[in-house]
């Protein structure tokens, strides 16, 4: 069963409407339902080393380069654990 499509990336969090190619990319080439194109390419994670805690100060950093306000860069940060990627993780 297909998995059904994500409005955001479920590592990162970017809204898959914004991603420039429409997102990732699984083994087969096709387009993937659940992750961006900065994270995830032919089925596997971009950064396959990355923790939560990477993410989160990843995302604060580049909504502060996007000049968005630090207080809406933490509360967006905040719910990165509870993504597909995170949540699974042991």
């Amino acid at each position: 069963m297909p998995h059904r499509r994500h409005r955001l990336c479920q590592s990162c969090g970017m809204p898959l409407a914004k991603d420039p190619k429409g997102g990732g990319t699984n083994k087969d080439g096709g387009l993937s339902t659940m992750y961006c194109s900065r994270c995830y390419e032919y089925g596997e994670f971009t950064q396959p080393d990355m923790t939560v805690d990477d993410m989160q100060l990843l995302v604060k950093q580049k909504m502060k380069e996007m000049k968005l306000p630090s207080l809406m860069a933490w509360l967006f940060a905040r719910g990165i654990p509870k993504l597909h990627r995170w949540r699974h993780k042991s």
